[in-house]
């Protein structure tokens, strides 16, 4: 066969291999959708069936979800041995059936399959070739081969001689409002940090365009496949900047075949608020600072009240005195155990009835010749349970140690907050009692839980007074059932006479353990059941823009990582929230000193060379020294800077202008000028969240973090700070606009 023949023998022979991989997955998807729902009927209590239906379930939701996205690229590479096999790369594995031992497939997080990322001419991993696979739906679309064994002289005619053509393809291609995955194009230094050890905290920091947000998506992936049996138990926690932002990157697990992941923003990491509403950068700053923790204990300390001056309490027609100095024995005693507040009540509680009962006591059972004391313990026993009995008791420790909620004690903090605040913070963070929570307020009522703990002895007396009527029914059914065993040996006249041989269900079974097995069992995900479940233990979590955080922010994520085991993503360069930590010494000092690592990726493949040039001149005019990711590509189109007088007009003619025919436009601009400019632009909605998947849609530069859009129009840039411009700079993957009627800021007076 001539070499020109050789292409469409190769292409042919690929669209063989991938027709048969779908002929397997089309069988495959009846039989995940069957397991999956046979694992959640069961009915398992026991803790080792659960966790092996959840892992089950794990693993076959996400196969269901891989398959039902596998359309566009189940398999995407291969790669060629020095010794004469070959092995076929995909987004999942897969088996010609299930007695195969080895996949047909190749899953990328597989060991077998790291060489397709890391092998280079210099180190060829014993690859002699590599082979990216293009598809279009279910059909082949183009070869790109790269020789990696140079002593070997066979050509397919479909070589790629720099190696990056399936790389430039992706990063050329339109966006789509979601994000892609990157598993066809992970470059050796984010591999690295993808397959980076499970356990302890990892920092990768990046700039605009370094693919952090991607990596960390795809290590996520990969620590689910590697660690199956932790992670279906614990989940993983994936935190993000905004409801946007999760919404961009909600389909790339399920792409890759893992649904054990809750999104979240730090917005909906308290169960039963859910909320996107932000503070004034003032309020913010204050509410964000590592001090809330000791003035919410003070808030808590100062609900733990002494008499002012005593307390009277009626019993059996008598006065007994709580003063402030028993009292304040009780509560000393009470705070020395150390526990919540609400935990702690049930310590205060007897100390106040034993010091109640010691005072009744000794009115009543004092010998008036020589003082001794004529009760024994049985009579001290029926005085306190008397005292128990009377309601002024409770009344009493109500007033003195009052059981709070988080809701409550958060709330009257903001309302007064002048007695544990400087007058400025006081007024930044003052507001009246209101059910509307804002982002920042979540750390805060997830530290006052902390505070607060969980009085749940009324939780208890309930289960158990269920558990106690489950176990009369189960009794009730045993019962019966035993009695119409009886009666139908009783009636019959030639019953058998060892007829009482025949084990009944009294005789395997008693009503407590019969009761438990039909215990209605629960079937939500670990994700699920995470997100409903504010001590959850995560398996490992993730943070993106983890330098917006602020250190309240960080005690709530700490607490869900008791091991730490944490990849946190972000830019100090891009730190914009008031309360933000900003750099990674300053945020995990006090949970691990200096126990952890720290990577950087320094490759932009997002934005081009032109217009990251403009963005890093605008840190520069603040920060001289600073060095921005060097870009991989250039478009030979630069970013242009337009004067106008009128603003909305000029934006309507900007958007027509960048549109792009294919792929996603954003206009970001300051929350004050959205309502003005979305009356000018055609189904652009202002103050809603933003519907990524619109042609255009309308950003402020917060809204726009973590995302990326064909063309990007940033209008007047004059009044945004250095941190909120750069980000809004680099969201462009082609051409960027600038539009101004007020001044410029000093970096981009020289792109005009």
């Amino acid at each position: 066969m001539s070499n020109t023949e050789l292409p469409d023998d190769e292409l042919r022979q690929e669209q063989q291999f991938v027709d048969g991989l779908y002929a397997r997955v089309d069988a495959l998807r009846g039989d995940a959708e069957v397991s999956v729902t046979e694992a959640l009927a069961q009915g398992h209590t026991p803790r080792q069936a659960r966790l092996e239906r959840d892992i089950l379930v794990a693993e076959r939701s996400g196969l269901l979800a891989a398959l039902n996205a596998v359309d566009g690229s189940l398999c995407f590479g291969r790669i060629d041995l020095t010794s004469g096999g070959t092995h076929h790369i995909g987004r999942i594995g897969l088996r010609a059936d299930d007695t195969e031992r080895t996949p047909v497939l190749i899953d990328w997080r597989a060991d077998v399959a790291r060489p397709f990322y890391l092998a280079t001419g210099h180190t060829t991993m014993g690859l002699r070739r590599r082979r990216h696979i293009s598809t279009e739906g279910r059909r082949v679309t183009a070869l790109h081969d790269e020789i990696l064994d140079l002593g070997d002289d066979t050509r397919t005619g479909h070589e790629d001689p720099t190696g990056d053509a399936v790389l430039l393809a992706a990063l050329n291609s339109a966006r789509t409002g979601r994000m892609g995955d990157i598993v066809r194009t992970i470059q050796a230094d984010q591999d690295r940090i993808i397959r980076a050890p499970h356990r302890g905290v990892l920092v990768v920091e990046g700039g605009p365009g370094t693919g952090k947000t991607a990596v960390a998506l795809h290590r996520a992936a990969y620590l689910l496949y590697e660690h199956r049996e932790l992670l279906a138990r614990r989940a993983v926690l994936i935190v993000g900047p905004n409801p946007a932002f999760l919404g961009y990157i909600g389909e790339v697990l399920p792409s890759l075949g893992e649904t054990g992941v809750l999104l979240a923003t730090v917005g909906e990491l308290y169960p039963g608020v859910r909320t996107t509403r932000t503070d004034t950068p003032e309020a913010a700053a204050v509410k964000g600072r590592a001090a809330m923790a000791d003035v919410l204990a003070d808030a808590v300390r100062d609900r733990q009240a002494l008499p002012d001056p005593v307390i009277a309490i009626e019993h059996d027609r008598e006065i007994l005195m709580l003063d402030d100095g028993l009292v304040n024995v009780a509560r000393e005693r009470t705070r020395a155990a150390g526990l919540p507040h609400n935990v702690a009540r049930e310590h205060f509680e007897g100390h106040i009835l034993n010091a109640l009962t010691d005072m009744v006591a000794e009115r009543i059972g004092t010998d008036p010749y020589d003082g001794s004391n004529l009760l024994d313990p049985s009579d001290i026993t029926q005085i306190r349970d008397e005292l128990a009995d009377n309601p002024e008791v409770w009344s009493a420790v109500d007033r003195l140690w009052p059981r709070i909620t988080p809701q409550r004690l958060v709330a009257d903090f903001l309302a007064a907050p002048e007695e544990y605040l400087s007058d400025e913070d006081a007024a930044a963070v003052r507001r009246p009692v209101t059910r509307h929570w804002t982002v920042c307020d979540v750390p805060l009522l997830d530290e006052a839980a902390e505070l607060l703990g969980e009085d749940d002895r009324l939780a208890r007396e309930r289960a158990e007074r269920e558990r106690r009527t489950q176990i009369a029914f189960a009794q009730g059914v045993l019962d019966v059932s035993y009695a119409s065993r009886t009666f139908e040996f009783e009636d019959k006249e030639d019953a058998d006479p060892d007829s009482s041989e025949v084990l009944s269900a009294h005789d395997i079974i008693d009503a407590e353990r019969f009761a438990e097995r039909h215990e209605e069992d629960d079937h939500r995900s670990a994700a699920e059941r995470a997100a409903a479940d504010r001590t959850w233990a995560f398996g490992h979590i993730i943070v993106d823009e983890a330098q917006e955080l602020s250190p309240m922010a960080w005690r709530l994520l700490m607490r869900r990582s008791p091991t730490r085991a944490m990849t946190l993503v972000g830019d100090p360069a891009q730190t914009s929230e008031a309360g933000g930590v900003g750099a990674w010494a300053d945020i995990l000092a006090p949970y691990v000193e200096d126990r952890w690592e720290h990577t950087r990726l320094a490759v932009n493949y997002r934005t081009p060379a032109e217009i990251m040039d403009a963005a890093a001149a605008v840190v520069r005019a603040e920060h001289p020294d600073f060095e921005p990711p060097g870009s991989v590509r250039s478009t030979g189109v630069r970013p242009w800077v337009r004067a106008t007088d009128d603003l909305a007009g000029a934006v309507a003619d900007a958007v027509a202008e960048l549109l792009p025919e294919e792929g996603r436009l954003a206009v970001i601009a300051p929350r004050a000028l959205h309502r003005g400019l979305a009356a000018r632009l055609d189904g652009v909605t202002a103050g809603a969240e933003p519907d990524l998947a619109q042609a255009v849609v309308l950003l402020d530069p917060r809204q726009a973090k973590g995302l990326e859009f064909d063309s990007v129009l940033v209008v007047e840039p004059g009044r945004y700070g250095t941190s909120d411009l750069y980000v809004a700079l680099t969201r462009a993957t082609q051409r960027l606009g600038i539009l101004h009627a007020e001044a410029l800021p000093k970096g981009l007076v020289d792109v005009v």
